[in-house]
């Protein structure tokens, strides 16, 4: 049997805490509760979490000195937990370093669901083994193709194709993991980071782009996997 997925929940109303815990039990999660920001943080390194559910109004240390804290070290999945619903509030917990945000009172249904999305997106993907690109340091390699991200250059069948940094940044992205497939929201996430007020279809039009200047090659080409999102296809 697969080892249980472990959530640790940080926020000093019991009461919350403790329903929170309920639910995710039953879902079949192990948790750990901690009541303050520096109990949060000790019980971070010792109890390895795959996801983190904070509040921001805690004792000794606040929810944003937590998260920034563990973001120095590592990337595990942190969803905040706040009365505060300002969009500066939301904000700065993103930009800190957060998944997500949800503002009580708050569904605990709907926590669970936002629990397991994140813990979905952030599990390793099992593949089959693919034809792997050509990597030297910064540099992917297919045939007739060449994308440099040291000096944010693409050689087109010995020719210089004027890209720029986003469009270069994520054929660069998709590039280097052949066959894999990402959704709008996660090329979002690698290129454009949480910092970015925007939808997917700015994900759409920068690809649109790429395939103008890059035709599809015998060998491979910048796929679009309906109602998922994209890959670059090694054929």
């Amino acid at each position: 049997m697969a080892d249980k997925q472990r959530v640790l929940i940080v926020d000093d109303d019991e009461n919350i805490a403790e329903l929170i815990s309920l639910y995710l039990i039953k879902e079949c999660y192990e948790t750990r509760i901690e009541y303050d920001g520096e109990s949060a943080i000790r019980a971070f390194r010792e109890f390895q979490p795959n996801i983190i559910l904070l509040d921001l109004m805690l004792p000794v240390k606040d929810g944003y000195e937590v998260c920034r804290t563990i973001r120095q070290t590592s990337d595990c999945p942190i969803i905040m937990l706040s009365a505060k619903g300002e969009v500066f509030d939301k904000v700065l917990g993103l930009e800190l370093g957060a998944d997500d945000y949800m503002v009580k009172p708050f569904d605990s249904k709907e926590l669970v669901a936002r629990v397991k999305a994140i813990l979905r997106r952030s599990a390793p993907v099992r593949e089959e083994p693919q034809p792997q690109p050509a990597i030297r340091g910064d540099y992917v390699e297919y045939p007739d193709l060449l994308i440099n991200l040291t000096n944010y250059s693409v050689t087109y069948f010995g020719h210089k194709i004027d890209m720029p940094p986003k469009e270069l940044e994520l054929l660069y992205f998709l590039a280097k993991s052949p066959n894999q497939v990402f959704t709008r929201e996660q090329l979002l996430d690698r290129i454009w980071g949480y910092e970015y007020v925007g939808d997917t279809r700015t994900v759409d039009v920068h690809i649109k782009r790429i395939r103008e200047k890059l035709n599809d090659h015998p060998d491979w080409s910048i796929s679009t996997v309906w109602g998922v999102g994209y890959k670059f296809e090694v054929k």
